[in-house]
């Protein structure tokens, strides 16, 4: 270098303790996510985990099992990861949480499926070649091979969202264990007299040829035919006098034809099972002569049905209330003699579900098609006739133009026959909802069919029934909880509602009901019978019902001493051998619905019952909880759960709900977001209601994710030369009106709201807290204010220690505050943190417990001083061209006194200016420093900067940090 040559600035870029990690800024989860899981599985975390909170207090939750029939959808994206957000979040707080994941294995989900794949490749032809048991083990076994494939496929579907459970031992309800305590549940039913045999009308599944419970419907628009019939009066007479018209009167009224009684039905198909044609006693009823026609009607229905018929003349002759019709006598439109014929048939009987919301007021009456009028039918001593076969067709019992006709067929032949004989007023076609099975989505009837039943209203145990008993529980607060609160009433409403549960099905694919036949065409069944049969099926599982001759299958079963079993049997005329066994299966939501006792009671023992809380989709109100619900206080005395909590549905854009059937899968959502954002996700949305998916919701849920991970990226960057060991500053030191004070009790209040919010399952508030303090309070206000002193202060500085010190507690806690919903991500930081290289896992930590730094109450004027400076700076870049806040200054006005307990300079870096100072002013008043020196190396304009031994230009700190003069 010549004299000439001017020396060359010092480059200060190298001096500065810029941050440094191996913590990424991109997360690459779809390849990153996978790597934990492994090393959580090789770990062994969750035996781990619980081994280490061994003896702490326990937390009960349980897993209601999903079908094993498919891939995972949305909806058990929101289910599992709502579910795993308890887990991880209770363990957190240092509770046992056991968790053991379960699969529903039975039942026509699984059976329709792996029929329908063998009509399909063309095997169907050789199951119809065997012969009785043979052709249902058949079955059977092609049912377990599609569970077990769908069991594995799901359960790495669950792992892949990061969920924590016992995985390694899950229950499923095919095994022979869980069987064999199913119908430990049904022996105690039996045992109360809460289960009963009976001929009564069940939803029927025709798809499928069997009975349906309530939960297995769905409800579907469907056009169908609405038909006004009239039954033709036996007596005319007596129908005259019923509406005060004796003979004189009807002559002089020249009343000569006999009348008819109009009913009104939607579904034609029934009417060769009419039995009667019930009215409401207290209505008021008129003859009517419609069009030359005397017919018996509602008076209130009378104009809404002329005028929909277009009847030209009506004309109302008497009325009578529906009192003075019971007991007049009609002939049927199309059959001679009735089946099982007795002189109740064909009789106008009262009814007080009669309604005159629509129809005429007379209500057509088959027993063998319908609770109310089975009910009513047992009222008054009607046969119970069906003569719709299992398939939907007509047996030989009906007119030969009938016989052998689908029913849905008959609805158009039915009323053409009517029509030809003078007997239907009026049909038309109408749109409405209408029960279908939820599997073949086909529409269900009702058919009168003998099946098995818990009886809801029967009082046991010297006490009220079921139904009572569990509207008590709902009803006292207290004993149960609701999450949302409305889910009580939704509750309530459906046991007020529901009727006896039909729990038998005919079909294969199920544990078998162990009810036997004896040669007398009879059943029995008691609870002696099922525990010895429970015993069968523990060791040998359930196919046994198929193998084992009856006398193997009640091998410990004592006859003698059973006082519920036939005379026959108790006495040994009739042995163990002549025994049949019976052909129905335990509808599978008994099975599922009693868990609670066949995982939890049997795993954790009888205290483990009732656990904290069940998590389901709104539906299982009808389904699940209500299934659990009533064997348990049937059992028990009490519901196997203290709280219920209930999410919406996922549906698309449009609203249309998401599911398995209609082939929305997640394996694209894995691929492209990764888990940890899905889950993010999850947390974020109001599950209290359906809940709205597209691919837009999750991308924004990916830029909320990476303002997460980059808070904790620069928090853990900044701590590259921290050792908390030995570089940690004393808490209890930090000065009140400190940065680091305040965001410590920002901290603290956000571990507060968070804790307090997951255990309100209130993930959401949770969530946008955890968003909140790393946008607002750490990115937007302490992060951007000690980014100066973290850069440019000597590396070992007081002030410099004492802020990593306090981002080491926040990037610690933080952590563990994202760790139940961030699972991948909070590992991986943390493990940064505390440079883990073994298996150490942040999921095996607990919350940090309150760092209680005393915070200055002048803080809230302190921030209010900033936004106050923050919009002064903004006025003077537009008005002044001052457009980097480090060539401005502060002049901040302090009324209450409250800012002159602070440092200056912390003033300056909270509002992000040069400097700052209190001053007599009533508003923030900007100054220009443009005119000043800047610090070469921290860029500030301070009044200490001056060209130093090395000709930079510095100020007094930056100088010290680089060692010249």
């Amino acid at each position: 270098m010549t004299d000439t040559q001017p020396a060359e600035k010092p480059n200060y870029k190298k001096t500065l303790n810029l941050m440094k990690t191996a913590f990424p800024m991109k997360a690459n989860l779809i390849q990153n996510e996978p790597a934990s899981l492994k090393r959580w599985s090789r770990s062994g975390l969750y035996r781990s985990l619980r081994e280490a909170r061994a003896g702490a207090e326990k937390f009960r939750f349980h897993d209601g099992p999903p079908y094993a029939n498919g891939s995972i959808h949305h909806g058990h994206l929101m289910n599992k990861c709502l579910k795993d957000f308890v887990v991880r979040s209770r363990s957190m707080e240092g509770l046992d949480v056991a968790y053991v994941p379960g699969w529903d294995c039975h039942g026509l989900p699984i059976e329709h499926k792996v029929m329908t794949e063998l009509h399909e490749s063309g095997r169907a032809a050789e199951l119809n070649a065997l012969e009785g048991s043979a052709a249902r083990l058949a079955i059977r076994r092609a049912c377990k091979k599609h569970a077990e494939k769908y069991v594995k496929l799901q359960s790495g579907q669950f792992q892949r969202l990061l969920t924590l459970a016992d995985y390694d031992d899950p229950y499923l309800t095919m095994t022979p264990g869980y069987e064999a305590a199913v119908l430990e549940v049904l022996a105690g039913l039996l045992d109360g007299g809460l289960v009963y045999r009976a001929l009564k009308p069940v939803h029927w599944s025709i798809a499928n040829e069997t009975a349906l419970a309530e939960a297995e419907l769905e409800y579907m628009d469907r056009e169908d035919l609405s038909v006004y019939v009239d039954f033709e009066a036996v007596d005319a007479s007596a129908v005259y006098a019923a509406f005060g018209i004796d003979e004189a009167e009807r002559e002089r009224l020249e009343l000569g034809a006999t009348p008819s009684f109009m009913i009104w039905t939607t579904t034609p198909w029934t009417l060769p099972a009419n039995e009667a044609i019930a009215v409401h006693e207290r209505f008021e009823y008129v003859l009517a002569k419609i069009d030359g026609n005397f017919t018996v009607l509602a008076a209130e229905l009378l104009g809404p049905v002329t005028e929909a018929a277009k009847s030209e003349d009506v004309e109302v002759v008497a009325r009578a209330p529906g009192a003075g019709l019971v007991g007049l006598k009609y002939r049927h439109p199309f059959r001679d003699i009735p089946a099982l014929a007795t002189a109740a048939v064909w009789t106008i009987v009262s009814a007080d579900y009669v309604t005159l919301e629509n129809g005429t007021g007379l209500v057509h009456t088959a027993p063998g098609h319908g609770t109310e009028d089975f009910q009513t039918g047992q009222r008054v001593g009607l046969p119970v006739y069906c003569p719709v076969r299992g398939d939907g067709t007509f047996d030989e019992s009906v007119p030969e133009w009938l016989a052998g006709v689908s029913i849905w067929d008959a609805n158009e032949t039915i009323t053409e026959r009517l029509r030809e004989s003078g007997h239907l007023f009026y049909a038309h076609r109408f749109d409405h909802s209408y029960p279908h099975d939820w599997r073949s989505k086909t529409p269900v009837i009702f058919r009168c069919t003998e099946q098995w039943f818990v009886g809801v209203d029967l009082e046991f145990g010297g006490g009220a029934s079921l139904r009572d008993r569990a509207l008590g529980v709902i009803g006292e607060e207290g004993r149960l909880g609701f999450v949302p609160a409305w889910g009580r009433n939704r509750l309530r409403g459906m046991l007020e509602n529901r009727p006896d549960w039909c729990i038998s099905r005919q079909r294969s694919w199920g544990l078998p009901i162990p009810a036997f036949v004896l040669p007398d065409g009879s059943t029995f069944m008691t609870a002696a019978v099922v525990r010895a049969v429970a015993a069968v099926f523990g060791e040998h599982g359930s196919d046994a019902w198929f193998k084992a001759p009856p006398a193997d299958l009640l091998r410990d079963y004592d006859a003698a001493s059973d006082a519920d079993a036939p005379g026959s049997i108790r006495d040994g005329s009739v042995g163990l051998g002549e025994l049949r066994t019976g052909p129905d299966i335990l509808d599978v939501w008994f099975e599922s619905g009693s868990s609670w006792h066949a995982v939890m009671r049997t795993r954790f023992g009888d205290d483990a019952v009732p656990v904290e809380l069940y998590l389901e989709g709104s539906d299982q109100h009808r389904g699940w909880f209500q299934t659990s619900m009533l064997p348990g206080i049937g059992l028990t005395g009490l519901p196997p759960y203290k709280k219920v909590l209930t999410h919406g549905f996922c549906v698309d854009i449009e609203g249309k709900k998401l599911s398995k059937s209609s082939g929305h899968t997640i394996e694209d959502l894995f691929d492209t977001y990764g888990a940890d954002v899905l889950r993010w996700w999850v947390s974020s949305v109001a599950y209290e209601g359906d809940v709205k998916v597209d691919d837009e919701l999750f991308k924004v849920a990916g830029e909320s994710y990476r303002k997460i991970r980059n808070t904790i990226r620069f928090l853990l960057g900044n701590l590259y030369d921290f050792d908390a060991a030995a570089d940690a500053v004393d808490l209890s030191g930090i000065e009140p009106t400190s940065l680091e004070a305040w965001a410590l009790a920002d901290l603290d209040r956000l571990t507060a709201d968070v804790r307090r919010a997951y255990e309100a399952y209130d993930f959401r508030s949770a969530h946008q807290a955890i968003y909140d303090f790393c946008n607002d309070a750490m990115s937007a206000t302490f992060l951007a204010a000690t980014k100066d002193r973290l850069y440019c202060d000597r590396p070992d500085s007081a002030r410099r220690r004492r802020t990593q010190t306090a981002m080491h507690r926040i990037a610690d806690q933080l952590c563990r505050l994202v760790a139940p919903v961030l699972c991948h991500t909070a590992d991986e930081a943390w493990r940064h943190l505390h440079g883990v290289e073994g298996d150490e896992s942040v999921h095996a930590a607990c919350y940090l417990e309150p760092a209680g730094v005393e915070v200055d109450h002048g803080w809230e004027r302190a921030l209010e001083a900033r936004d106050a400076a923050l919009k002064a700076l903004e006025v003077a870049k537009a008005e002044r061209g001052i457009e980097n806040p480090l060539d401005a200054g502060l002049v901040l006005p302090d009324h209450g006194g409250a800012l002159s307990r602070f440092d200056a300079e912390d003033l300056a870096d909270l509002c992000g200016v040069s400097r700052a100072s209190i001053g007599a002013v009533d508003a923030v008043e900007v100054q220009d420093l443009r005119d000043e020196p800047r610090c070469e190396r921290s860029r500030k304009r301070h009044e200490t900067v001056r060209a130093r031994s090395d000709g930079g230009l510095l100020c007094d700190r930056d100088a010290e940090a680089v060692g010249v003069g």
